[in-house]
């Protein structure tokens, strides 16, 4: 496909429609949750604001992700906006939970863990589930709110991370 080429979306054209998304930059969160009483965590950049009245936000696992069980059954969950010096975050993550042992989570061993630090934060309720192709929407209501000024956020764009300069 060469640049600035029309195509419609399809099976040969997966990665091409990938990559027109990918030209979206979008901000990154770790998402966490209690599944079968362990702490489970996803990176996502899939988080939308929905509504200020109900506090509504959504976020879409994808239905392939080894850990999309835990949040597709949650009742609660929590979404933390990363700072771009919080990258390393994703790694640990991305390969296994072992994450959650590194400072600045607060975990009181029924809710889902907190990290301590981080742009913001939104501790919420499933709210609905909606059937969002390969993925699953997840709509919460969000049941209390932190915000850290200062930092610059960590974004994701064109298949890779980075950082916005306000």
């Amino acid at each position: 496909m060469t640049i600035a080429e029309s195509f419609s979306p399809g099976p040969d054209l997966s990665r091409a429609l990938r990559d027109a998304f990918g030209q979206f930059a979008t901000g990154v969160t770790l998402v966490t949750t209690r599944w079968q009483g362990a702490p489970v965590a996803m990176v996502a950049n899939s988080f939308a604001s929905v509504s200020l009245d109900p506090p509504l936000l959504l976020w879409c696992p994808a239905r392939a992700a080894r850990r999309f069980p835990a949040f597709a059954e949650a009742q609660r969950f929590a979404i933390h906006v990363l700072a771009a010096t919080q990258r390393d975050l994703i790694g640990r993550f991305a390969r296994a939970d072992n994450g959650f042992d590194a400072e600045g989570f607060e975990d009181d061993g029924d809710a889902p863990p907190l990290l301590s630090h981080c742009l913001a934060r939104f501790e919420c309720e499933t709210w609905a589930r909606h059937d969002g192709g390969d993925h699953l929407i997840l709509v919460g209501r969000v049941l209390r709110a932190r915000l850290d000024l200062g930092e610059a956020p960590l974004v994701f764009h064109h298949g890779g991370y980075g950082s916005l300069t306000p």
